[in-house]
């Protein structure tokens, strides 16, 4: 009996645990949204795990989530970037969770091409700034405000007004096929974006490696710039912003320039070696004129931006203008810019949305003639007056250059620009992970320059000295239109789905665009001097009337694909196709091919690495891709007559029909392919993270012109044919740090460089390409095989010559004592373009960029620095010193050899041509303080008071300090021809020969007070 009631309490206590173990594995359903602590937006991707098994969902794009789990399980809430957080189930149906963000850069949206994508999803190289970087600096354009901020772009600008600087990502991308990147604002395809007030802006973003531009395929061998600007917010109130700065631009660093007196002294000296009917006549009356001070000056500028920006649940909106006023530090240069915006988009249902982009800018230039004024200001003679009285001092008269002073004021160049850009867009979703969109951008540029140049004569109402070959008999009018339109037609489809650990996004598309230019020039002479006259129908002389024209047309039809795929939150894949069609190459090489492919891996997120602590995100990529250059004339391929050219047959002109431009049939794309290597990374907590990248990038068909026999009749002389090859590779590096020490100190450093190897490895044709010509000396550069494009070649100095005895055993028999002398690399007993030796390029092998900043309590300050190294820099304004009666530099005049000084360098006084020596080439190394801004912004409580959201007052440099090693005026060089806003055929020069300081607007030095207002 007893033995029974035991077992039968063995069983009932057996079935009641059993019982208890059931009711506690009952499942129930949780459903819940995740949102991030930094925006309070729904997060899509997140992890949702039951602690311990393998059962668990993930977030859709709202963030929303639903798991079957026990009643007391333990949910794991797991995202990239974010803190991973653990949470008791306690029988709840309804978990929400807000994930504090670990590093606010992982999840930062970049702009790639027809889409956007996270950053730490992206499995190519890319770089972006905010919008409120890029408005810390006074400048006319983004690029130039982005100086040093990003590894592999180097950005090279003038000081000149209303000019775009010159960009270069990973070097230089070509020989001669245009080497700027390929501009997109808002989806419309530019190649100047001087018409975007930085204040408008987002974001820019910049794509580096050809797996990421392959999506723009034709247009990517040299990167591609994403600028995407402002729109208004749903569900938020009306805003106001004013943005405003005034301040002046001077001269950041000036070429001292030799005084009347050791002017004259270096004559005289120049005369003591010569026969007296050589010698060169000093004026009786002699003046000391500092010829910089006279066409220099302090120039004001100012740029006011407001904006209003607002939305419904139906429609948001931003609308902004701006003005813009930035006086040249040459007198009467000036450049002025009105712009428009209104960025809107309407939610038309839930599955339809209608937008746009639309812009209107208008500009004005007063250009003043560097070549002219500024360069005559160089060589000017100093002991002739600049203007008394009214008159002009007559430097011509004394076998010198003209009057800078008169050169300004005897020209009236201006320049107006109008331009209307814009985007329309449609989207239709039919179902969630489906979006469908059509969107069509154009871009309308009209361009008037007039040319007016006044009469005078040489006489003594004129100039205080009268003679000499400065005059203008007759005045002269010059007119030119241009009208410019580009339209793109962008067709695409996305399919994004969430599947339960994997996200697809596919992308397919069809893009149409075309390019018009038509161009017209005029001219006449004898027009008034009224500008009310100043019309070519006008008065004038009928005989002198030139009239001419041109245009440009081209179009490129494109078809694209993209697919993103993502395993895990770990495994990364993309994978970009592009086809394009254009009609600048002859009809069978007319398509290009544009495959690319792209792997990420997330270290951090393995199993092996998750219970580490140092790293938040620890990424690897690799990629490959192929892209295009076609920036040739449109006309490259097709064969050109002349008629009417005399032909003189039996000692009879005969008039006939000649080619004159002969052309390669087979004219093809430059193809660029590129492989790039890298590592993402963030750690503590988000503090400290950066990239490492290795790249490198090899080009083919290159497009070269190459030398033809005279007899062909060609008129230049050369064509235009793919015979070259050249690669770019190196490393970027980028670290940034950021740290808040408590409630009221928080502070960020900082640091990108580049080391860029360019080298051409291929001349098929083995034409070396020689450019660069400066003044008397031929050419300066030659593009050969092992060599950087554009490398100076020329003849390298061995000291200076002490005694006749030296000159007597060298090559140069006809030298003088005080002479330079310069090594016989052939051996043959004479100098000449057989010595010539490669002397480096203006391409440096290094070049990065340095950002710092604090904010303690309602105080800001920030710092931006960049610089170069291992490039030269060819001094041609001095190389090109064509006159014996030029001037010369104060460190000329005060270390020239004489018998006296003969512990120099630098040559004899002599009115011989220097042939291009190493004597030109200096180094271009340099670190510049780019800019410096400290700012102070009213407290919240104040503000409260005043009913104003922000107020923030500031002072900012811009250019306050340079170290260089250059003697000239800035070892930033660019090349106009590179810059021209409207020009489509590339320029030789820009590429072949950069780095020769001829005409140089020398950097300016910018002081501004500013306001940030927001209300």
């Amino acid at each position: 009996m007893k033995r029974s009631l035991c077992s039968q309490f063995l069983l009932f206590t057996l079935l009641f645990l059993s019982a208890i173990n059931g009711f506690a594995q009952e499942k129930i359903t949780v459903k819940g949204k995740v949102t991030s602590s930094a925006d309070n937006e729904g997060l899509i991707g997140v992890s949702v795990s039951l602690k311990g098994t393998s059962t668990g969902a993930m977030t859709d794009p709202d963030g929303n989530y639903s798991l079957s789990v026990p009643a007391n399980g333990i949910l794991v809430f797991n995202y990239v970037g974010y803190e991973t957080q653990e949470v008791n189930v306690d029988n709840r149906t309804t978990i929400n969770i807000v994930l504090v963000q670990v590093s606010k850069a992982l999840e930062e949206v970049i702009v790639i091409g027809y889409g956007t994508q996270r950053k730490i999803d992206i499995t190519g190289s890319t770089g972006s700034i905010k919008g409120a970087e890029l408005t810390k600096q006074p400048v006319l354009t983004a690029t130039q405000a982005a100086q040093g901020k990003l590894a592999g772009v180097q950005i090279i600008s003038s000081g000149a007004p209303g000019t775009q600087p010159v960009v270069r990502i990973r070097g230089t991308g070509t020989m001669l096929a245009g080497a700027d990147p390929l501009y997109v604002v808002d989806g419309v395809i530019t190649s100047d974006i001087r018409n975007i007030n930085s204040a408008d802006i987002v974001s820019m973003d910049i794509l580096k490696d050809a797996s990421s531009t392959a999506i723009y395929g034709m247009r990517a061998a040299n990167g591609v710039v994403l600028i995407t600007t402002k729109k208004g917010s749903v569900g938020k109130d009306l805003r106001v912003t004013y943005d405003g700065n005034v301040g002046f631009r001077q001269v950041a660093n000036l070429v001292t320039m030799a005084s009347g007196p050791q002017y004259a002294t270096y004559i005289g000296d120049i005369n003591a070696g010569l026969p007296p009917n050589e010698q060169i006549a000093l004026p009786g009356n002699q003046a000391s004129t500092e010829w910089y001070d006279e066409i220099l000056r302090k120039g004001f500028q100012q740029n006011h931006n407001i904006s209003v920006s607002g939305g419904s649940e139906k429609v948001n909106y931003f609308f902004s203008g701006s003005y813009l006023t930035d006086e040249g530090i040459v007198l009467e240069n000036k450049y002025e810019r009105f712009t428009l915006r209104s960025n809107t988009d309407f939610i038309l249902s839930s599955k339809v949305k209608l937008g746009n982009q639309l812009s209107f800018s208008t500009g004005q230039t007063r250009d003043v003639n560097l070549t002219g004024a500024y360069n005559d200001s160089y060589r000017a003679a100093p002991i002739i007056e600049s203007k008394v009285d009214g008159k002009y001092g007559n430097t011509s008269a004394f076998g010198n250059v003209g009057n800078p002073i008169l050169d300004i004021e005897n020209n009236d160049n201006k320049l107006t620009e109008n331009r209307v850009q814009g985007n329309l867009y449609l989207e239709y979703s039919p179902i969630t992970s489906l979006q469908v969109r059509s969107a069509f951008g154009g871009d309308f540029f009209n361009n008037k320059r007039r040319i007016y140049q006044y009469q005078f004569f040489n006489t003594e109402a004129t100039f205080i000295t009268a003679g000499g070959n400065q005059r203008n008999d007759r005045s002269l009018l010059e007119i030119r239109n241009d009208n410019t339109f580009r339209w793109v037609w962008d067709n695409t489809v996305t399919y994004n789905h969430k599947f339960d650990n994997a996200t697809l996004k596919v992308l397919g598309g069809v893009t149409t665009e075309k390019y018009t230019n038509d161009n017209n020039y005029g001219s006449k002479k004898d027009i008034p001097s009224t500008k009310d006259q100043w019309y070519l129908s006008n008065t004038g002389d009928p005989e002198t009337a030139i009239n001419d024209g041109g245009g440009e047309k081209w179009s490129r039809t494109s078809f694209i694909g993209r697919v993103n795929y993502d395993l895990m939150n770990r495994y990364l894949f993309t994978a970009t196709f592009r086809a394009d069609g254009t009609s600048r190459f002859p009809s069978a090489n007319r398509w290009g091919f544009f495959p690319s492919f792209g792997f990420g891996w997330i270290l951090s997120e393995e199993n092996f690495l998750k219970k580490q602590t140092t790293f938040d995100l620890l990424k690897l990529r690799a990629s490959w891709g192929r892209v295009g250059n076609d920036q040739v004339p449109p006309n490259s391929a097709t064969s050109i007559a002349d008629t009417g050219i005399p032909y003189f047959f039996a000692t009879q002109p005969v008039r006939g029909t000649a080619i004159t431009q002969i052309v390669d049939e087979n004219l093809k794309w430059e193809i660029t392919e590129e492989y790039d290597i890298g590592l993402d990374f963030s750690a503590i907590q988000g503090q400290l993270s950066g990239t490492i990248d290795y790249y490198n990038k090899k080009t083919k068909d290159a497009l070269v012109r190459v030398n033809l026999p005279a007899i062909l009749g060609d008129a230049d002389g050369v064509y235009l044919t793919n015979a070259a090859s050249f690669v770019n590779r190196g490393w970027e590096f980028t670290i940034n740090w950021s740290h808040r020490s408590n409630e009221n100190f928080k502070y960020n450093i900082g640091f990108n460089a580049t080391f860029n190897h360019n080298e051409i490895v291929g001349l098929n044709q083995g034409q070396a390409l020689v450019a660069g010509t400066v003044g008397q000396q031929s050419f300066t550069t030659k593009s050969d095989n092992g060599q950087p494009i554009g490398s100076f070649f020329v003849l390298q100095t061995d000291g200076i010559f002490q005694s006749q005895a030296e000159i007597d055993a060298s090559a140069q028999k006809s030298a003088k004592v005080g002479d330079l002398r310069y090594k016989d690399f052939s051996g043959d007993g004479q100098i000449n373009d057989d010595d010539r030796v490669y002397v480096g390029s203006y391409q440096p092998k290094m070049y990065f960029g340095l950002t710092g900043g604090f904010t303690y309590k309602d105080f800001d300050f920030s710092i931006d620095c960049y610089g170069n190294f291992g490039n030269q820099i060819y001094n041609g304004k001095k190389g090109a010193r064509v006159n014996a009666t030029d001037n010369i530099e104060s460190d000329v005049a005060n270390s020239y050899w004489r018998s006296d000084r003969t512990n120099t360098g630098v040559p004899r006084a002599s009115r011989d041509i220097l042939p291009a020596s190493t004597y030109f080439v200096e180094s271009g190394d340099f670190f510049r303080i780019n800019n410096i801004t400290l700012g102070y912004t009213l407290p919240k409580k104040t503000l409260e008071r005043i009913k104003i959201e922000t107020l923030r007052f500031y002072i900012s440099s811009q250019n306050l300090l340079t170290l260089k090693a250059y003697s000239g005026f800035t070892p930033e060089l660019v090349n106009p021809a590179s810059v021209a806003a409207t020009t489509q055929t590339p320029n030789a020069d820009a590429t072949l020969a950069p780095g020769i300081e001829l005409n140089a607007y020398p950097t300016t030095r910018t002081f501004t007070f500013g306001v940030n207002l927001t209300f």
